[in-house]
């Protein structure tokens, strides 16, 4: 054998460990974490190299923590960051697709993505928080990890299950990195990238959580680390505010991402150039900036000062108001990032102003405003990103305290159900809504689309014209011979469907001449692209047990038919096939 097979080999060697080892899977992930966690370390220096730029801050500063923005031309930079990316937009237009992002990969399409479409939403986070734009990194850190990670698993021709496994592993590596917290980076994989937690993917998902980890603590990456000023004292009796306070952090949670929604809209609607919104955004959002650096990049800096001081509840609610029309602006105008962090930065100060609240209005409460801030933190991050283990986690890695990590779980979990019960999505699958997917987590719904009416159909179809006369139907189709009959007009357009029984009882004095008069659901019909989920409902609509299929809805030519009963069948066989698939799992 030649050296040009030596690779060839290796990766089939590679392949054949890799589904008979579990051992072999953790070396992959350890690969994966270590590439997510230098991915990361290489980001956050770039977008801290370019605050320091442009911003003139202190190189182990924070750009939300500065007093001021002095001189006051440099907060033109955020406007000149969106004329960047409106440069990028054009030269990619042409070539311009959907970028999948994890949560979608491991939802509808195996955990397959795109490595190069990846690395340029990851150029474009680094441009959008490096010039100042109200927006995180975490989108990017967790893009790039996970379509490298992709990219292996495609490499080594990786089953469905444990390529979804591996995309999970590149995103816990990268968020375990960015945080310096592997438990949260787990959990992030588990709830929000894999979507299930299981015995056979904790292995590989906790190593490369903690691979990430050590790479980005080795190479000293800018983690996103989270100080508590003091230590905490809670009881079981301290549990009924924060409570509470992961209601209200739930509603707020909503708010926040449908004023998103809208600022997206109204850019839309100002027929302004795709190119030139970011700009435009950009030269509010430095608008903001002089009034407040707090509404600067993800907040980092800004969390731990409103974290640690004593602020004014006039302040902060400023600064809470301020910071949302920046995160608004940012995202709808075209900033590429996350609200990961963000939205920690704005529970700390929905947090602290519920305790000057409760404080006002019952001072006997004895609410500490420090809990109540991380609280806050947790609770409105589960509202906007989900995951309550993963927010959790991360307030137990940030704070040390199981007492608060008892309490922000519980306030958790009441976020998550109340976002559950009136909006329905967190932000990322909020914003797949908008595109038309329905998906509501990571889940492996893939399959299910790709059971559809035209997989299912029978093209043994036999037709009439509804021109036919009722005596010549009965003589063609006497009782008992079938139970339906498709009726198509003289253009071979559907008609309807004809029960043959019904014609057959009613007395011929009360007929008309031709078949016409007897054809039922003429509106009703099935398309070959239709997924399984969707003809259901059609099914129930019509109330029929068999609906035709046609070819589309203006030419309406029939191709094919299914059966209600066939239908489900089917469904019932791939959801035991997937749950058999997820048992081997475990």
């Amino acid at each position: 054998m030649g050296l040009s097979t030596l690779p060839d080999r290796a990766m089939s060697r590679a392949r054949a460990l890799i589904r008979t080892r579990e051992p072999s899977l953790l070396i992959v992930a350890a690969v994966i974490g270590c590439l997510a966690g230098l991915a990361v370390t290489i980001m956050s220096r770039l977008a801290q190299w370019l605050h320091v730029v442009l911003f003139s801050i202190e190189p182990d500063g924070f750009l939300s923590a500065t007093a001021m923005i002095s001189p006051p031309w440099r907060a033109a930079a955020t406007a000149g960051g969106g004329l960047v990316l409106g440069a990028l937009f054009l030269l990619f237009f042409r070539r311009a697709r959907q970028i999948v992002d994890p949560i979608e990969a491991n939802a509808l399409h195996g955990g397959r993505m795109s490595l190069r479409d990846s690395l340029r939403v990851a150029l474009e986070a680094i441009i959008s928080n490096g010039s100042g734009a109200s927006v995180g990194l975490e989108a990017g850190y967790t893009q790039v990890g996970s379509a490298m990670a992709s990219r292996i698993g495609q490499r080594l021709h990786l089953r469905r299950t444990d390529l979804r496994t591996v995309v999970g592993c590149g995103a816990a590596g990268a968020i375990a990195a960015a945080f310096s917290a592997p438990l949260t980076g787990a959990f992030y994989g588990f709830e929000l990238i894999i979507g299930v937690y299981t015995v056979a993917n904790i292995a590989p998902v906790m190593t490369a959580s903690i691979a990430g980890f050590l790479v980005a603590q080795g190479l000293g990456a800018a983690a996103y680390t989270i100080e508590v000023p003091k230590a905490l004292a809670l009881h079981a009796v301290d549990y009924p505010p924060y409570l509470l306070l992961g209601v209200i952090a739930g509603f707020a949670a909503i708010a926040i991402m449908r004023l998103v929604t809208l600022a997206e809209v109204i850019f839309q609607k100002s027929r302004l150039p795709r190119a030139i919104r970011p700009a435009v955004g950009g030269a509010i959002l430095g608008g903001l900036a002089l009034y407040s650096p707090q509404v600067l990049g993800a907040g980092h800096g800004a969390m731990h000062l409103n974290m640690a001081e004593g602020v004014p509840a006039g302040l902060l609610a400023t600064i809470l108001l301020l910071k949302i029309a920046g995160v608004s602006i940012s995202l709808g105008s075209g900033f590429r990032g996350g609200m990961f962090f963000a939205s920690l930065f704005l529970g700390v100060i929905v947090g602290k102003l519920f305790a000057m609240a409760v404080a006002w209005i019952a001072p006997s409460a004895g609410i500490d405003p420090v809990a109540a801030a991380i609280v806050g933190m947790s609770a409105l991050g589960v509202g906007i990103v989900g995951g309550p283990l993963t927010m959790t986690f991360l307030a137990l890695e940030a704070t040390g305290d199981l007492a608060i990590t008892g309490i922000v779980l519980a306030a958790s979990i009441l976020s998550a159900i109340t976002v559950r019960e009136f909006f329905g999505y967190s932000f990322s699958t909020w914003r797949l809504h908008l595109r038309g997917e329905t998906i509501r987590s990571a889940i492996d719904v893939g399959w299910l689309r790709g059971l559809t009416v035209g997989r299912m159909m029978r093209t043994d179809v036999r037709s009439v014209l509804a021109t036919m006369p009722v005596s010549a139907f009965r003589s063609l189709f006497p009782l008992g011979s079938t139970q339906r009959v498709v009726v198509t007009d003289t253009d071979g357009r559907y008609a309807g469907i004809i029960l043959v029984a019904e014609i057959h009882s009613t007395p011929s004095e009360d007929v008309d001449d031709t078949i016409q008069s007897f054809c039922r659901q003429p509106d009703k019909m099935l398309f070959p692209n239709m997924s399984a989920q969707t003809a259901a409902k059609v099914f129930d609509e019509a109330e029929s047990e068999e609906l035709v299929v046609v070819d589309d809805a203006s030419s309406r030519h029939v191709i094919g038919l299914l059966t209600e009963a066939h239908l489900f069948r089917r469904y019932a066989e791939e959801l035991d096939k997937a749950r058999r698939s997820l048992a081997g799992e475990s």
